[in-house]
């Protein structure tokens, strides 16, 4: 990831609004203390640009997941290779079906990585074993629960499905 082409004034934007998404552009002008104009072109400037994609919430404490866990699901290689990308097609389309699947991506050719979030680490295994790991043709599926997040800990309340 590059931001290069930001400037000093650009990210400042960007970062105020990352914060609060519903700061109008009085209220940033006044705190970066720049006129209104120049912050309402350089916003609409990160909005053509495609840097700034939409506004959106992150969901609180009441309604984000309490547990999560990382998922590595192995599909087996099917006998007609041909085959695999269909089957990783239908696996992530069925995992991107469930509110508990928060994220869903292919890594490599024949592994999907979930994040999954449960109100206890108990409904949360419960979930992976009977909906996950019942999947036919899994080679493995390996699960990491998340003790502490570090760096991001909003993620779950961005991802999670309301």
């Amino acid at each position: 990831m590059t931001n290069a082409s930001l400037d000093d004034l650009d990210r400042a934007i960007l970062k105020l609004l990352k914060k609060d998404a519903r700061l109008t552009i009085a209220e940033i002008s006044n705190q970066l203390k720049k006129p209104e104009s120049t912050v309402h072109f350089r916003i609409k400037k990160l909005q053509e640009r495609g840097i700034i994609e939409k506004y959106t919430i992150i969901v609180g404490e009441p309604i984000k997941p309490r547990k999560l866990a990382l998922v590595v699901l192995e599909i087996d290689m099917p006998i007609i290779e041909d085959f695999l990308e269909r089957y990783i097609e239908y696996v992530t389309k069925t995992l991107s079906g469930f509110s508990e699947v928060l994220f869903v991506a292919k890594s490599g050719k024949e592994k999907i990585v979930a994040l999954v979030g449960g109100e206890s680490e108990e409904s949360l295994l419960k979930f992976i074993e009977d909906n996950i790991e019942s999947i036919p043709t899994l080679r493995n599926v390996m699960v990491f629960p998340i003790s502490e997040i570090k760096k991001g800990d909003e993620i779950a309340g961005f991802l999670a499905e309301v």
